[in-house]
């Protein structure tokens, strides 16, 4: 039977939405940058660019999207393990709505792995969402307006002035191209906060059978 939860569906439904904004406002308090709509819907967007480009069927695609939406809600526990609670929080409430069981596993299962400390790919749904997640840097994330007052992680996305992730022609690359604004934040800095981000993202592309490349300000990094 088909599950009437559908992306569309989730973006309806109240009570997630305001989890989405509370986490986000709960990391507002705390000084992060933005991982409100703005953040999950491009993640989405992401994430479900990949999977289709690959071939995926039409609800593969569907689950990673309604993962990525959902993705940060544990954020309104705490920033400390919130993929783990997250994905707790998401269990009980895709459950309520009467989920297939196996369509809760695969979107819990990629909300818990898609931190950095404690992740891994372990199915195309997780390995999208990873991917999705991780290359979402830009300016418009920066909540601070006062440059004299940044710390390295605003610094460095304020410095990103564009960022664009697309699978190759050949489909075997997935590529992060960015072009920062030097003057701004290094592209040192910017792995000194991104590199185990970058290496999941590898991690990530590897498990969907692609290689992880990376271009910065029109030079091939990785």
């Amino acid at each position: 039977m088909a599950s009437i939860v559908t992306y569309k569906y989730i973006k309806q439904n109240p009570d997630i939405m305001e989890y989405i904004r509370r986490a986000d406002k709960a990391l507002e308090a705390q000084g992060y940058t933005e991982h409100s709509f703005a953040h999950v819907e491009k993640v989405a967007a992401t994430s479900s660019m990949i999977l289709t480009s690959l071939g995926y069927n039409e609800r593969t695609v569907e689950l990673v999207k309604i993962a990525s939406i959902m993705h940060d809600i544990g954020n309104v526990i705490n920033r400390v393990d919130h993929a783990q609670s997250g994905a707790v929080m998401a269990f009980r409430l895709l459950d309520n709505l009467s989920m297939p069981a196996d369509e809760i596993c695969s979107v819990i299962s990629a909300i818990g792995n898609h931190d950095e400390g404690t992740g891994q790919p372990l199915d195309p749904i997780s390995a999208a969402l990873i991917i999705g997640d991780k290359t979402d840097v830009r300016r418009s994330r920066v909540r601070n307006t006062d440059l004299l007052t940044f710390d390295i992680h605003d610094r460095v996305n304020y410095a990103v002035e564009r960022s664009a992730v697309s699978i190759s022609d050949d489909n075997k690359s997935i590529i992060l191209e960015l072009t920062i604004d030097t003057d701004i934040s290094s592209v040192m800095e910017y792995f000194e906060i991104f590199m185990d981000r970058m290496l999941l993202c590898r991690r990530a592309s590897d498990y969907l059978g692609l290689q992880f490349e990376m271009i910065i300000n029109g030079s091939k990094i990785l």
